[in-house]
């Protein structure tokens, strides 16, 4: 009992909670059963971090396995000087931002992404684009199509940020972290992320303003809830 608690104590200490400790010991000792937990349990929000944080969200998928393979091979020199969680995201934006420097040289001339305006898009770009609003579209009631182009206006918005303001809003406002969590990922101060959060959140907000009066310009074809757009424009810019 007394040793329990002594490890819990010590973990505290150094920023990982006693749940985190038992995983890292047992990924430390190569278990299979640990790094499928890991996997369940950090996949998803991994995935969504990395495809808002890239110029391609077809990638996001290599990406994250990417991400678990260096996690599986460098897990031994976790040292615990800040939580697993943490850890893992200071993981997945390095891999972004590998991607992102790979892209600009050798991809951004074949596809044009988020570019609704150039009439020369192909096809691909477009339905990398569009795959999950058309598939609601397709299947889903009115309600859920408005609120799936309400969330296409906003991821659009999103990449259009500059990289430091879209990261620490994306790290905020949907992935929750406090700001001391996100200065320690970033290796900024806690200042700079106020700042950084500040301004994304005035530029974002108008990137949205501009792209509701674009729509509301252009004749009516499809039948966007403005009451469903508000509300999502609020959820980004809080």
């Amino acid at each position: 009992m007394q040793a329990g608690m002594a490890v819990g104590n010590l973990a505290s200490a150094i920023g990982i909670t006693t749940e985190d400790a038992s995983l890292v010991a047992d990924l430390k000792a190569g278990s299979e059963e640990a790094f499928g937990l890991l996997i369940a349990q950090y996949h998803q929000p991994l995935y969504s971090l990395i495809a808002r944080s890239i110029n391609d969200p077809s990638d996001a998928s290599d990406i994250t396995q990417e991400v678990f393979i260096k996690v599986f091979r460098s897990i031994r020199g976790f040292n615990g000087d800040a939580s697993l969680r943490t850890w893992l995201y200071r993981i997945a934006l390095h891999e972004a931002s590998n991607q992102r420097r790979w892209w600009s040289r050798h991809k951004k001339q074949e596809i044009t992404i988020d570019s609704s305006y150039d009439a020369d898009a192909d096809a691909e770009g477009d339905s990398l684009c569009l795959s999950a609003t058309l598939a609601d579209q397709r299947d889903s009631p009115f309600d859920q199509v408005a609120q799936a182009e309400s969330r296409e206006r906003l991821e659009a918005a999103l990449r259009q940020l500059p990289e430091a303001y879209r990261t620490v809003v994306v790290l905020r406002e949907i992935e929750g972290f406090a700001y001391e969590e996100i200065s320690d990922i970033l290796d900024v101060q806690l200042g700079t992320v106020k700042s950084r959060l500040t301004r994304g959140r005035t530029a974002l907000r108008s990137l949205l303003v501009a792209d509701s009066k674009a729509t509301a310009s252009k004749p009516v074809h499809t039948s966007a809830s403005p009451q469903s757009f508000q509300a999502s424009k609020g959820a980004a810019t809080r």
